[in-house]
């Protein structure tokens, strides 16, 4: 259920229960008149309830029970049988066409959101949105789903079970929704390059050290992009073009790689991860990454340089990231490890 249909449902509610208080109020007053002073409140409210609700205990209040009571009792009666009926009509329409259970699933749903940190943000779920949300839940990482079709939204969910979010990412409250202060990246991959440039300017704003990876289909706009608050740009185009380019003069890298990636049960990834300051000044080999033996480092960033295959005796300086190939869940064993390394001093 979109959000129009919601806000539609509880003003109906309201509508009716605004009705019924109208009426009881209406037919409240009237038979504490008609009562001529001798009826109290309550008994005048009594004398409203037993009538709308059709229990037939009796004119119990003076005044009641002569023409001018029992005609103004059939106008309440009539009323509040409209009243009653028009709200059993908006919660069988609310039960029948799920509407209370989309809510609560909402409800819950905000909830799972308001708990994430340190989180991904997909903007767009479907064609590269999708190849990104499965690499997200390949590699255990945590991601919110964000996209505008409540269709589009439902088949990912069904796929992914990720926590999710129905709206427009180019409007500042659903970003906001999106705890996009706590996230630590957010792609941007919807199919219209205009939409993507204002996530990615809207974003920027609310959220100025987040990073942001945006899909560009267009190369022309792909410096838009950039100048707009995005880190990288990735055209789906110019990567194809690679690609069919590798797959023709180095045809055993590609399946190497392919193999990597799709290889269910060693699920190997190239992973980066910078070292903890206190590591600074320490070797390769203090990092003991060869207790894990899936685990393979390939090279070190350091500053603007890179080190390729660096040997054990190599010095570490404070910033350098490490980049290897290793499983998901190794990954996480090797940040636990760092962490112990550094803290052993």
């Amino acid at each position: 259920m979109n959000n129009d249909k919601l806000k539609q449902s509880l003003r109906n509610f309201a509508y009716a229960f605004g009705g019924l208080v109208t009426v009881f109020a209406f037919a409240t007053i009237g038979y504490y008149i008609l009562g001529n002073g001798n009826a109290s409140w309550l008994d005048s409210l009594f004398m409203t309830v037993i009538t709308i609700a059709g229990i037939g205990y009796g004119e119990i209040t003076e005044g009641a029970n002569t023409p001018h009571g029992r005609t103004f009792t059939i106008i309440v009666t009539i009323f509040g049988i409209v009243a009653m009926t028009y709200i059993v009509t908006n919660v069988t329409a609310f039960l029948v066409e799920g509407h209370l259970n989309n809510f609560l699933r909402r409800k819950h749903m905000q909830k799972r959101i308001e708990e994430l940190k340190e989180h991904y943000i997909v903007c767009g779920v479907d064609g590269v949105g999708n190849h990104i949300l499965n690499e997200l839940a390949t590699t255990k990482r945590e991601a919110l789903m964000v996209d505008i079709s409540p269709e589009q939204l439902d088949r990912a969910v069904k796929i992914y079970g990720m926590p999710h979010l129905e709206g427009d990412a180019t409007d500042e409250a659903v970003l906001r929704q999106a705890a996009i202060n706590k996230a630590i990246g957010l792609f941007v991959a919807t199919g219209d390059d205009n939409v993507n440039l204002v996530i990615v300017l809207t974003a920027r704003q609310l959220a100025p050290n987040i990073r942001i990876v945006c899909c560009i289909h267009n190369a022309k706009n792909m410096d838009k992009a950039r100048n707009a608050g995005a880190n990288s740009v990735v055209s789906p185009t110019f990567i194809g073009g690679l690609r069919m380019a590798s797959e023709m003069v180095r045809p055993t890298v590609v399946t190497f790689l392919d193999i990597m990636l799709r290889d269910k049960q060693k699920n190997l990834r190239i992973e980066e991860m910078e070292i903890p300051k206190e590591l600074a000044g320490k070797s390769v080999s203090a990092l003991e990454l060869k207790t894990h033996p899936h685990t393979l480092l390939m090279s070190i960033k350091h500053e603007s340089d890179w080190v390729y295959n660096p040997a054990d005796g190599y010095k570490l300086s404070e910033g350098d990231v490490l980049v290897f190939m290793t499983t998901p869940g190794a990954r996480t064993e090797i940040e636990k490890l760092l962490n112990e390394v550094a803290s052993r001093g």
